[in-house]
């Protein structure tokens, strides 16, 4: 379905289709107070389906008056026109209609690997590009940060080559790598397998693996003496100095540095290296006990160091800094007891806060809900229960949305089209817990919102829906910035609206009403940046919409 021709009214509908017997909203934006009179034709002009209006008021999200019309009971495959208002949308009905979006979704991992040269017979012509950083060794940052903090640096070199670029820019960044790579190894725990899945995530743990530090090994942290860091992870390897736009990576100049080990960073790996001993286990058995000995060892140095912080210090790469990391001991453990059934780990689980507390949704500084899902996942009925009740919550946010999405009032920030899919997976878990399809609709909703069924009309996924987003805050896909460089290829998510922008996109948006302050400007990293924490939900949602399908 893609947004309408914007008439006396403006009909709002998501860019990808719905399946026959899936909810079919459209939003339609109107001053009429009164419900409006709305028809659905086919491509020979008979009227199928028609109906009226259900007035919704105003949606201070949008800032606009909305209405919704109910398309539900259209279920036959095709294309049809939807008339209401004085506006005409266009409504496609079908089956496996986001399959593409999945699969594309998910190549935005292959083309943002570092260390492999990306070929043209995978990504295409315009995106293929050679290997950036191959061969990448590094070693810890010493001397003077901005806050004029002097770090001693390390006597050793880690060879980190591989892994996801992690945003924008050239860095790859273990406690947003955690929680990417834990989305991907969940579909594939939970059966919902893609054609590469396995494969990509497995180039992100050999990735995490590396950033381990070597046994044996003592750090001097400015704040005190030289401590045993032995197991603990490195929070990130990047550039000395933030890297001009655009620049292909394979081009980079800089200097590649470690940054300090950090707490998150060590329980991220704990977390994931579990998770990836339990896939592996029967497929590549060797593979699985590397982890789970990785996983090990970065749970006792945790123990260890348990708060170690990532400074907000240095230059060339986002800090990721976290002041609580209680949930990643509590998502850590989980994973651990999911894989080692050790008691010990179960007594900490059911003591923890984190246990009986409903969860926001999941983030890389917010990772309750990651463990809550394994605990769930492996039979634990409390765990289950605390996402439910969340789902329940975002529910009831999506019954008074003008655009049927699990977010209420002004929550828009950056990265929100992240943390509507976070909720969405939530939703989607709750359905299949419960057989309760009343938890489908808002995330139907939220794809639909993503591609097209939003105030601006536009849809934030590159390659899908009406006008859709080209020209993201990256390095190498700017060809906003420079005509040399592609435009982003299919599949690559906007972080989407956000009402608190940074000082680059205040200027540029003026006022603007939260679901409203977004540009298609390569230029705004707080408006129009990708990431990979924010395309793996979506590679989530969009298979497990596919996969749950209802047939007919």
């Amino acid at each position: 379905m893609i947004a309408a021709l914007l008439l006396a009214a403006a009909i709002r509908i998501g860019g990808v289709g719905a399946a026959p017997l899936d909810p079919k909203i459209a939003t339609i934006e109107t001053e009429d107070r009164a419900p409006l009179v709305w028809r659905v034709t086919d491509t020979g002009g008979r009227v199928v389906l028609s109906g009226r209006s259900v007035p919704m008021g105003r949606d201070e999200a949008a800032g606009r008056a909305v209405h919704r019309a109910d398309l539900t009971a259209l279920r036959v495959p095709g294309t049809y026109r939807l008339n209401a208002g004085g506006a005409i949308g266009e409504v496609t009905i079908g089956r496996g209609l986001t399959r593409a979006l999945a699969r594309d979704a998910l190549r935005y991992f292959h083309h943002n690997r570092a260390g492999v040269p990306i070929e043209a017979r995978v990504v295409g012509a315009r995106w293929a590009r050679p290997a950036g950083h191959p061969r990448e060794s590094a070693t810890c940052f010493a001397g003077m940060d901005e806050k004029g903090v002097r770090w001693p640096g390390c006597g050793y070199a880690l060879e980190v080559t591989g892994g996801w670029y992690d945003a924008g820019d050239h860095g790859k960044y273990v406690v947003n790598g955690g929680i990417a790579l834990w989305t991907l190894l969940n579909m594939a725990e939970r059966g919902r397998t893609l054609p590469g899945l396995l494969e990509e995530a497995r180039w992100e743990m050999e990735f995490l693996l590396r950033m381990q530090v070597p046994a044996g090994t003592r750090y001097a942290f400015p704040s005190g003496p030289a401590v045993d860091v032995s197991g603990m992870a490195h929070h990130k390897v990047a550039d000395a100095r933030w890297t001009a736009l655009p620049m292909r990576p394979d081009r980079d100049p800089g200097p590649r540095l470690l940054y300090p080990p950090t707490t998150a960073a060590t329980l991220n790996l704990a977390a994931v290296a579990a998770q990836g001993a339990r896939v592996w286990r029967t497929i590549d058995p060797a593979f699985a006990r590397r982890c789970a000995h990785a996983s090990a060892r970065a749970w006792r140095a945790a123990l260890r160091n348990p708060a170690v912080l990532a400074p907000d210090a240095f230059t060339g790469s986002g800090a990721y800094g976290d002041a609580d990391v209680s949930d990643e001991f509590f998502w850590a453990a989980a994973e651990r007891h999911a894989l080692t059934r050790d008691r010990a780990l179960r007594a900490r689980l059911t003591a923890s806060p984190h246990y009986r507390a409903t969860p926001a949704e999941p983030g890389w500084p917010a990772t309750a809900a990651l463990g809550l899902a394994t605990l769930a996942q492996h039979g634990d009925g409390e765990a289950r229960a605390r996402l439910v009740a969340a789902a329940d919550g975002y529910r009831a946010a999506a019954a008074h949305s003008g655009y049927g999405v699990p977010v209420a009032g002004k929550t828009f920030v950056w990265g929100s089209n992240a943390v509507l899919l976070n909720r969405a997976m939530i939703l989607a878990l709750a359905a299949d817990w419960s057989g309760d399809r009343t938890y489908r609709a808002p995330v139907v909703a939220t794809l639909d919102y993503l591609t097209g069924r939003n105030p601006l009309g536009r849809s934030y996924v590159a390659g899908y829906g009406p006008d859709p987003m080209r020209h993201p805050h990256h390095r190498h896909w700017a060809n906003g910035i420079d005509p040399a460089y592609p435009a982003a290829p299919p599949g690559a998510l906007s972080g989407g609206p956000n009402a608190t922008p940074g000082t680059e996109a205040a200027a540029v948006l003026g006022r603007c009403a939260p679901m409203t302050c977004w540009r298609d400007d390569a230029r705004l990293f707080s408006l129009n940046e990708v990431a990979i924490n924010w395309n793996a939900p979506l590679v989530w949602v969009a298979a497990w919409r596919d996969a749950t399908e209802v047939p007919r």
